[in-house]
């Protein structure tokens, strides 16, 4: 793909070694890959990861890069285990240190962001739709942007927030994130945040948070999920082309 699309180009498929593995949630891992060829991403992008049985039989899934683009040979993808699924039990039962997995990318030029990109951020999330977003708050703060940007993230419990800490370090920093948590299942652990599943009258009041109306939106999670929070988003006046939505299973 070319670059005025916001995409990086298509490095075909390569064996990753597994270098970390760090437990995230009850149900997440973050699973560090050091890449033979490095991946010249953009912060929203994501690969594909395919295993193959030994009777020869493959299953593959895509899965957004969490690292932000950093020219490295390493990448971190964050994968959730879904108990029907063929690739997530793999990682979360088998997958080690050491192990060599195919995959390929980056993928993706619609759900990206730059620094360089003007004007007010606002990120939605729900669960491991985080990890598209994280990547471009990492970015944003490796490159010291003064960019003005809002995270909202969805959560069950705050024990299922994912990269709780990181991101209440990044919201205190200098430039850092005006950031709430939304909490369906338990009630709030900070004043400023909410103990209900995310609806109009929230998303209004994130929106204020930004200094002006945001320039990009970018929304990840379910399919419920991602149209409830663009349905908001529009009631609160923001333009359907500065919505950018990415939808996971479930």
């Amino acid at each position: 793909m070319s670059d005025n699309d916001g995409s990086a180009a298509d490095l075909g498929w390569q064996n990753a070694r597994i270098i970390r593995i760090e437990p995230r949630t009850a149900t997440i891992k973050s699973f560090f890959f050091q890449l033979p060829v490095p991946l010249r991403h953009r912060a929203g992008q994501h690969v594909d990861v395919r295993l193959t049985a030994p009777d020869g039989y493959t299953a593959m899934r895509s899965y957004s890069i969490a690292s932000a683009p950093d020219g490295t040979d390493i990448i971190e993808l964050a994968i959730e285990r879904i108990e029907t699924g063929e690739v997530s039990p793999f990682f979360d039962d088998v997958a080690a240190v050491g192990d060599d997995i195919e995959l390929r990318g980056p993928l993706g030029g619609h759900f990206v962001w730059r620094p360089a990109d003007a004007g007010p951020l606002l990120l939605i999330g729900a669960g491991s739709g985080l990890v598209p977003l994280l990547a471009m708050l990492r970015q944003r703060r490796d490159v010291d942007s003064d960019t003005p940007a809002a995270l909202l993230l969805a959560s069950r419990t705050w024990s299922d927030v994912l990269y709780a800490d990181e991101l209440l370090v990044e919201s205190e920093r200098p430039h850092g994130m005006q950031l709430r948590f939304a909490l369906s299942r338990q009630a709030p652990q900070r004043p400023q945040d909410y103990g209900r599943r995310i609806d109009a009258a929230m998303l209004a009041e994130v929106i204020g948070l930004l200094p002006a109306a945001p320039a990009a939106v970018f929304i990840c999670g379910s399919n419920g999920f991602v149209n409830t929070a663009a349905d908001a988003v529009l009631a609160a006046g923001v333009h359907a082309t500065a919505v950018r939505t990415e939808r996971y299973g479930g």
